[in-house]
């Protein structure tokens, strides 16, 4: 690997360790010499990381410590540039100009040879399938999970059925012709995905849910013990 990739790799490495690890250990886990670690632990304390330590006694980055936005390996760059270019393109309009924004404000941090790799990126989106029509804004929904409150939507079931329900929202699954809102539902009192073209109107209410949707997330994955992957049916249904 390149000098760049190597010192991105330690940095990356020693924000895996909580406690000080020793040189030896470091350069094992690189794949250097204990001298090359050493220089290169050096040079990035002279860029500024806040490594703590020394020869003998281990290291330790302090907590808070940012890596430099300007260190990319070619594949990250690839892998960067592509998922901001497929937001931009199957993305709301809010999503799509923050990832065009965000593009551009890695551009312009990055050191001149790697500007140019991630401006010329052969990588490219094609054209996805027709997306279905939505009456409410993906950004109310976002607000809603971000900030874990609760939501009232009238939703039209695949039968045409109409529903009030109120909504503890947390996740939303983006298809290529559909997204899908992941919700505790009050009506049912249990998870319930909600596609969100079926939902005609919904309104942000001031109280939050009482938990957390990480716990509301993990309680979604222990009921699908054996899904490596997003499989959800297209209507209001039970998780399982």
């Amino acid at each position: 690997m390149s000098r760049s990739e190597r010192l991105l790799r330690l940095l990356q490495v020693l924000r895996n360790h909580r406690r000080p690890v020793s040189g030896q250990a470091l350069a094992a886990e690189i794949g250097v010499s204990i001298r090359t670690l050493y220089r290169d632990i050096a040079s990035l304390q002279a860029q500024g990381a806040a490594i703590e330590g020394a020869p003998g006694v281990g290291y330790v980055m302090k907590s808070g410590f940012m890596l430099p936005p300007l260190m990319f390996g070619s594949e990250e760059l690839d892998a960067l540039v592509l998922g901001m270019r497929w937001v931009a393109d199957r993305g709301d309009r809010i999503l799509a100009n923050a990832a065009l924004s965000t593009l551009a404000k890695i551009s312009d941090v990055l050191p001149p040879q790697l500007r140019r790799e991630l401006q010329e990126s052969s990588l490219l989106v094609g054209a996805g399938l027709k997306t279905s029509r939505h009456s409410i804004a993906p950004d109310l929904l976002r607000v809603a999970i971000r900030e874990e409150r609760k939501l009232q939507i009238t939703y039209g079931d695949a039968s045409g059925a109409v529903s009030q329900r109120v909504v503890w929202p947390f996740a939303l699954v983006y298809f290529d012709q559909s997204r899908v809102l992941m919700c505790w539902c009050e009506l049912r009192g249990d998870l319930r995905n909600f596609r969100t073209d079926r939902i005609s109107e919904a309104a942000l209410l001031e109280v939050g849910y009482p938990t957390h949707r990480q716990a509301l997330l993990r309680q979604w994955r222990r009921s699908q013990p054996a899904v490596d992957h997003l499989i959800l049916p297209d209507s209001d249904s039970d998780f399982g």
